[in-house]
């Protein structure tokens, strides 16, 4: 089990782990569920920080310069609508135009 983990998550990825088994998964392909729901669970609930999708990137930097979460994250920050469905150059056009 990954270090970080608690009892109680170990508890829920082995009862994951054995349902997909259960339903006949592949062992490797039932452990990446269950790691996968355990991990989304403990970042909901803000015990481990959400890389790929958190910060805004470097204020210095340039919208096309910034990735599409960046770019995403600026735009929630500013209650741009749609944004959800936005590529990058649309949320880029998006947050020039505001």
């Amino acid at each position: 089990m990954p270090r970080g983990w608690t009892k109680k998550d170990e508890d829920m990825y082995d009862a994951i782990r054995a349902s997909s088994l259960d339903r006949g998964i592949k062992e490797d392909r039932a452990e990446e569920i269950a790691g996968r729901t355990v991990n989304k669970k403990r970042r909901l609930e803000g015990r481990t920080p959400n890389r790929t999708t958190q910060g805004t990137g470097n204020p210095n930097r340039g919208y096309q310069a910034r990735t599409r979460d960046e770019l995403y994250n600026i735009a929630k920050e500013r209650n741009i609508r749609g944004r959800s469905s936005m590529n990058k150059d649309e949320l880029v056009e998006a947050l020039r135009r505001r």
